[in-house]
C-alpha cells in the first residue's frame, strides 16, 4: 500500500453506511454534508474555478469521541452510491505514514501522494479521499515550535497547500473530506481552501437518546431484557451530559461490568448499573478536561 494510505476500497460500502447511520445528529447537517460533497463533484466540473471557486475540500472539526471519521467514511459511501453507475474509489490517509526525520523526506511524501497516488485513484471515474487528523500533514507554521525541525515541517505544509491547489485545478472529479480535533493547530491557508467547515459538537440530549437507545437495541438482540431498559431514559441522558457518542457507547456496554454476574449474565443488567457507569464516565471525562485545561 502506498506511504501514507492506511485504507482504500471501492464504493459504496454497506460497512460505511450503517456507519453512518451510527452517528446520532441534526438529520439538517447529514444533509448539508451530502450536498456539499455532491456540489463537489458536479458543479465544479462544469464551471470554472473563476466563476466557482470551488477546491473540492470539506473540514469537519470537532472534540474527540463526536465521530468525525466514521460520518466522512458514511458520507463518502453516500455520495457513491448517488454517482452511480460510475466508479467511486475510496482512500484514507493516515498523516502519520508521510513523516519522516530525513530533511525533505515528509514533503516528498506529500508530493508523490497528492500529485500521483491520489489522482491515480480518480481515474475512470471518481475518488473521496479522506484526510484524517489533518493538524498532521497541515500544521500552523506560525505555532510550529524550533525544537521540533520546523524547517521540513513547513515546506511540508507548504507541499500540502500547493499541491492540493494543482489538484483542484486538474482534477475536479476527486473530493477531499479532512477530519481535525483541533482547528486551531490547522494551518489558515488551509482552513481558507475548504469549501465548508463543519464543527461537529459533542451529541445534545435527543441525539444522546437515540445513541443509547440504539446501543441497548443492538444488545437486545442478543439479550432481549436489555432492550426493555430504554424505559429509563430520562435518567440516562441526564446522566449523560457532555459525553461524547463514543464514551457513551462504552458506557452503556461496560455497565455489563458492574458486577461479575452481569458480566456472565448480560441478561441481568440493570438501569441502575447503566445509572452508575455513566455518571461515572462523565466524571472521568470532566476530570481529564479539567487537568488539559
Amino acid at each position: 500500500m502506498s506511504s501514507g494510505v492506511a485504507y482504500r476500497c471501492t464504493l459504496p460500502d454497506p460497512a460505511f453506511e450503517s456507519a453512518w447511520d451510527s452517528i446520532k445528529m441534526d438529520q439538517a447537517v447529514k444533509d448539508r454534508l451530502i450536498a456539499q460533497a455532491m456540489l463537489a463533484l458536479t458543479v465544479r466540473r462544469s464551471v470554472s474555478f473563476d466563476v466557482a471557486p470551488l477546491h473540492g475540500l470539506m473540514v469537519l472539526a470537532g472534540p474527540p469521541g463526536t465521530g468525525k471519521t466514521t460520518l466522512a467514511r458514511g458520507l463518502a459511501t453516500k455520495v457513491a452510491a448517488m454517482l452511480r453507475p460510475s466508479k467511486v474509489n475510496f482512500l484514507q490517509i493516515d498523516p502519520h505514514g508521510l513523516a519522516s526525520a530525513s530533511l525533505g523526506k515528509s514533503q516528498q511524501q506529500v508530493g508523490t501522494l497528492f500529485n500521483q497516488t491520489i489522482p491515480e485513484a480518480g481515474m475512470g471515474g471518481f475518488a473521496v479521499i479522506l484526510l484524517d487528523e489533518v493538524e498532521t500533514l497541515a500544521a500552523d507554521r506560525k505555532k510550529m515550535s524550533l525544537e521540533a525541525n520546523p524547517v521540513d515541517v513547513h515546506r511540508a505544509t507548504d507541499a500540502v497547500l500547493a499541491s492540493l491547489d494543482l489538484l483542484t485545478q486538474q482534477h475536479r472529479n476527486i473530493l477531499l473530506i479532512a477530519t481535525t480535533n483541533y482547528p486551531q493547530a490547522v494551518d489558515d491557508a488551509f482552513l481558507s481552501r475548504a469549501d465548508l467547515i463543519e464543527y461537529i459538537p459533542p451529541p445534545n440530549a435527543e441525539a444522546r437518546a437515540e445513541i443509547i437507545r440504539d446501543t441497548l437495541e443492538g444488545l437486545g438482540r442478543q439479550w432481549p431484557a436489555i432492550a426493555g431498559l430504554a424505559r429509563d431514559m430520562g435518567l440516562f441522558v441526564s446522566a449523560s451530559n457532555g459525553m461524547d457518542g463514543r464514551r457513551l457507547r462504552k458506557a452503556v456496554v461496560s455497565a455489563l461490568a458492574g458486577s461479575l454476574a452481569t458480566a456472565r449474565d448480560p441478561s441481568l443488567l440493570s438501569s441502575q448499573q447503566i445509572l452508575s457507569a455513566l455518571k461515572a464516565a462523565a466524571h472521568a471525562g470532566k476530570e481529564v478536561g479539567r487537568e488539559a485545561a
